[in-house]
């Protein structure tokens, strides 16, 4: 019977995707056939549901196969899943990509015998290249990770357990990761991380993200686009406000970390901004580039939040001019200070979340409202959807030509993309 090619599953971030497309590589040059390999998420306490909830389906499914488990839940708890009968092996996050892990393994690998749990120590993981993979992302728009890893402790969340310290991808093997991809037809290039704004800081003189952002346009002049992904406002250096600034080819768009706008919730959560900081940055990027847009992580709900502070924080879509926004509802994650604190019910939440999420989508439905009869360039993601340079997706009435820069006037919306 013909071997069957590894079944993947991903859950949780865009990195945690990029890093199954490595394992997909990794898999093929090793031989691995007939196993199922679930890459999950532990951000909330809800994604780790999720995960086994996907392994039992998937063991349903594929009921010979080698079951391997992954990610950042298997790095936080892997005896969790290594109980589950489901499960045959259980790697981390560091162990996943290296190319050694997957020669070293073959079906049947954990039902005999073997060893089923391989996670090491994250926080002792120092390598600063990740596994490469040239074209992750759509046919025209690829995903570049830069960084990886955490060195900050926030009190809500689990991830620098479960990715490690941070490290950064030195700016030669990013230039020169892009290039190949411009070579290859890319039009638009997003740089990625957990941590995007630490970049450079276990580098040699500790350079700053906006001097990565400036050495990619200034080397690789024939990129026409070059997006930042999520960074915390609070570490965004000179060099990146003046590329934002005075560079055209990146992206007027931003994705903030700010996840709250209550001052005393902040502190609570260890954050390293206030409300003010968080308003005086949007303002201070709005005025280099005004035609910026925000994105921002939000979460309702957070342990001791009175309807004061919620109040602060669904005021900070307006006072900090938001259009996209990611609206959490707070949920406890074990091994976290946050988990230990006086939690709110959740129907309280549940409300406080909804309530967030109608003020995002007024707030998306308003900027929409001022793109309507302006020339806007636009990057064709499929015959008839695309991207606008501030990433508000665009739907053609008529078929378009996939992976080019169109100039479109949009006539209308429908609250969530423009129509063109």
């Amino acid at each position: 019977m013909e071997a069957r090619t590894p079944v993947f599953a991903t859950l949780g971030c865009r990195l945690n995707a990029h890093e199954t497309e490595a394992m997909r590589e990794m898999t093929a040059a090793a031989g691995i056939t007939d196993a199922v390999i679930v890459n999950t998420c532990a951000v909330t306490g809800e994604a780790v549901r999720k995960a086994r909830q996907e392994i039992r389906r998937l063991r349903r499914e594929n009921p010979g196969a080698t079951l391997i488990v992954t990610g950042c839940a298997a790095q936080t708890e892997p005896d969790t899943f290594a109980a589950m009968a489901e499960v045959d092996v259980v790697l981390g996050n560091a162990e996943k990509m290296r190319p050694e892990t997957w020669t070293g393994l073959r079906t049947g690998l954990g039902t005999d015998g073997s060893e089923r749990i391989r996670v090491d120590d994250i926080q002792s993981v120092r390598e600063t290249a990740s596994h490469i993979i040239d074209g992750f992302g759509t046919r025209h728009r690829a995903y570049v990770q830069v960084q990886n890893g955490c060195d900050h402790r926030c009190t809500f969340c689990i991830i620098p357990f479960g990715r490690g310290p941070s490290r950064s991808v030195p700016a030669g093997v990013v230039v020169d990761q892009i290039r190949r991809l411009v070579d290859r037809g890319y039009l638009e290039v997003v740089l990625t991380g957990v941590d995007l704004t630490s970049w450079g800081a276990d580098l040699p003189g500790t350079p700053p993200l906006g001097d990565l952002v400036r050495r990619i346009l200034r080397l690789v002049s024939d990129l026409p686009r070059l997006r930042i992904s999520s960074i915390d406002s609070i570490e965004a250096d000179p060099a990146l406000m003046e590329a934002i600034a005075t560079e055209p080819r990146l992206m007027p768009h931003l994705h903030l970390s700010l996840q709250h706008g209550d001052d005393l919730i902040l502190k609570r959560m260890k954050r390293r901004h206030l409300r003010n900081d968080a308003i005086r940055f949007c303002q201070d990027a709005r005025r280099l580039r005004p035609d910026i847009v925000f994105g921002a992580d939000l979460i309702a709900g957070f342990p001791t939040e009175t309807d004061a502070a919620f109040d602060n924080s669904l005021r900070l879509v307006a006072d900090c001019g938001l259009t996209w926004l990611h609206v959490f509802p707070f949920s406890p994650r074990k091994g976290t200070p946050a988990a230990r604190m006086p939690q709110l019910p959740g129907d309280v939440i549940r409300a406080r979340a909804a309530a967030l999420r109608a003020a995002g989508a007024a707030a998306a439905a308003r900027y929409l409202d001022t793109q309507v009869g302006r020339t806007v360039e636009v990057l064709t993601e499929g015959p008839r959807t695309a991207r606008t340079a501030q990433f508000a997706e665009v739907h053609f009435h008529t078929d378009q030509p996939e992976g080019t820069l169109l100039t479109v006037t949009p006539t209308g919306h429908d609250g969530t993309r423009l129509i063109a």
